[in-house]
This record gives C-alpha cells, sequence and structure tokens, in this order.
C-alpha cells in the first residue's frame, strides 16, 4: 500500500495553524503522522481529504490522482500550499 508525504511548500500570508515552510506530514491511510510537532489545520485537511485518499489506492498510470502534484488549503488569502509525493512500500 501506498503512503502520502505531504510538505509545505509555500505559505501566503500567515497561517493561523503556525504551518511552516518544509514541515512535513505523512499521511498512511487512516492516520497523519507529523514530522515533529508540526500543527496541521483542520480546514486544510478537510479540502486535501479527497485528494488524499484517493492518491493511496492502486491507480493505473493514466488516473487522474497521479497527475495531483499540489493541494492548498481554502484560505485564499492566506494559503498553505503542500506538495504531494506518493511513496510505495
Amino acid at each position: 500500500m501506498a503512503y502520502l508525504e505531504l510538505e509545505v511548500k509555500l505559505v501566503k500570508g500567515y497561517c493561523s495553524a503556525g504551518c511552516q515552510l518544509g514541515q512535513k506530514f505523512i499521511f498512511k491511510d487512516p492516520l497523519i503522522i507529523p514530522e515533529g510537532d508540526a500543527p496541521l489545520c483542520l480546514y486544510a485537511l478537510s479540502a486535501m481529504f479527497p485528494y488524499l485518499t484517493a492518491a493511496c489506492r492502486e491507480t493505473p498510470s493514466d488516473d487522474w490522482i497521479n497527475s495531483v502534484q499540489e493541494l492548498q488549503c481554502p484560505d485564499n488569502a492566506n494559503a498553505v500550499v503542500f506538495t504531494m509525493k506518493r511513496i510505495n512500500d
């Protein structure tokens, strides 16, 4: 089963949850494992959740989820952009 590595690529403005550039999170369905004590906002997680679950499943190479490389929290004024990388174990 694949797992995902999410890394904060960009913080536009001010993140009220305190996300910092370079922070990483591992998504091993059904767990989110922060690197250190990195925060992850519930609003960002809820926006990313459909993509996370789709990216963890086995997919053919032409599946749409394979083209998704970045995810963003829903706060347009203070958005946090995450890179998403699939790790096959």
